[in-house]
């Protein structure tokens, strides 16, 4: 698969935690949740479907695939590894989510992998 642009993985994040919660993924939901117009999601969601990511029928809810949900899932741990990661370190939650969201797409698996090593480590103790 063709790496996903921070844009996309944002969308996938947000339709997979709307279906986690329990709610259908609508594109005005996710349009809400990442405090986006709806055209922009539409135009995400054909790009995911594309990708084999999504599916959706049309004025339907937004389904993840398998292949869908394993990426969102990924994406949705590299944020909440790095949230708590940043929140152990002292930084507020408000902040640590946004800058969670903007440093899950760009550190390397090495990177990511050593912190979460630091953080089950200092977990033990």
């Amino acid at each position: 698969m063709a790496r996903m642009t921070q844009s996309l993985e944002d969308y996938l994040e947000a339709v997979y935690v709307l279906i986690s919660s329990g709610r259908p993924a609508q594109v005005h939901d996710v349009a809400k949740m990442l405090s986006v117009k709806m055209p922009s999601v539409v135009k995400a969601i054909r790009e995911l479907k594309r990708l084999g990511l999504v599916t959706q029928q049309p004025y339907a809810a937004i389904e993840l695939t398998s292949k869908g949900e394993r990426v969102a899932r990924q994406v949705l741990n590299r944020h909440t590894l790095l949230r708590a990661f940043l929140m152990k370190i002292g930084v507020s939650r408000r902040n640590a989510d946004k800058d969670a969201c903007l440093m899950e797409h760009i550190l390397s698996a090495e990177t990511l992998d050593r912190i979460r090593s630091y953080t089950e480590r200092d977990e033990s103790k």
